[in-house]
């Protein structure tokens, strides 16, 4: 869904957990530590919203933002197991518009 707002174009967008950390390691499997992040707050693409704990060694690891946006839905709760490819959260991304 795009809407456009002044020169954005607003971009609701389904954020994965992702296979790998920021480190290069497998992600299989990890259970919600917590989120840094409020639902409708703004977020900067490459801020850490939400931490998660990985179940093969237990880890605490971030997951930095895909996007510039805004958080609109927490998918994933705080202790759900969550697997690689899982929606963990729904954001409205920003884009700037290049001129036509």
């Amino acid at each position: 869904m795009l809407d456009r707002i002044g020169d954005y174009e607003q971009m609701r967008i389904e954020v994965e957990l992702p296979d790998t950390d920021i480190e290069g390691h497998a992600i299989e499997e990890a259970t919600v530590s917590g989120w840094y992040v409020d639902e409708e707050n703004a977020v900067e693409k490459g801020e850490d919203f939400i931490g998660i704990q990985v179940n093969v060694d237990e880890s605490i690891r971030s997951v930095p933002s895909p996007a510039t946006g805004r958080l609109l839905e927490k998918v994933a709760k705080k202790g759900d197991v969550v697997r690689a490819g899982d929606v963990i959260a729904i954001f409205d991304a920003e884009e700037e518009l290049e001129d036509i």
